[in-house]
């Protein structure tokens, strides 16, 4: 009689791995998912954060004196003078249309194709703009510096080129618009700043602003007093 060897009927060889490569996916798809989730929540608490920010800035504005008449009108026509300053190219270089800053008192878009871009790419302004100017280290024509020089972020613009009076103080004021400052703190921050003082020692032939620094800051002061009252 002969004897028949019974046939296996368990996994095939070549089944484990299929089941383990299954396993992978099914693992690589649950980490994916689950980063992705904590981006979107990542960035729902920023969102929030921003959003608890900018209603403290305006809370801050809310609470401030209420100006008389005589103070509004004071504080509109002061805005004019700020402008003056925010529209020179001292200012107006680092807060351009678009993403590209500006150089020169020509304020011509910047050399080496520079832009919002060169930051995403690892090259941050600091790259060539250090703390001081270029001339103070003895390298005389080399690019001008402050500290933490750069541009606004790109969320929040803050663009001085090409607006109108009445535009560009209705940006500034708007704590959504402007990093979630109150006035108060704009007004620290142009009192300041060492970015913004930097505006009043440029270094080399580079033009000053139109007001002394003085100046500026006391117009600033009557717009603050005035709640931010914008020009018509």
């Amino acid at each position: 009689m002969t004897h028949t060897t019974p046939t296996h009927t368990g996994p095939s060889q070549n089944a484990r791995p299929k089941g383990q490569l299954w396993l992978a996916l099914t693992g690589l798809v649950l980490i994916t998912s689950a980063a992705s989730l904590a981006l979107a929540e990542g960035d729902k608490a920023k969102d929030g954060e921003e959003e608890n920010a900018a209603a403290a800035a305006l809370e801050a504005n809310a609470a401030l004196p209420e100006p008389s008449g005589d103070q509004v009108v004071a504080g509109r026509k002061a805005f004019i003078e700020v402008a003056k300053v925010l529209q020179s190219p001292r200012c107006m270089n680092c807060h351009p249309t678009g993403d590209r800053p500006l150089q020169t008192d020509q304020s011509v878009p910047h050399a080496m194709n520079i832009s919002r871009e060169s930051l995403k790419s690892g090259m941050a302004c600091s790259t060539c703009h250090r703390e001081e100017n270029s001339d103070e280290i003895g390298i005389i024509g080399g690019p001008p510096g402050a500290p933490h020089w750069g541009l606004p972020p790109e969320e929040t613009p803050m663009i001085f080129q090409d607006l109108s009076p009445a535009l560009l103080c209705d940006q500034l004021q708007d704590p959504v618009k402007n990093g979630n400052r109150s006035l108060q703190d704009l007004l620290e921050h142009v009192t300041k700043d060492p970015l913004v003082l930097w505006g009043w020692n440029p270094g080399g032939n580079r033009t000053k602003p139109p007001l002394t620094h003085q100046e500026f800051v006391r117009n600033f002061t009557l717009w603050v007093q005035a709640k931010g009252a914008c020009p018509e």
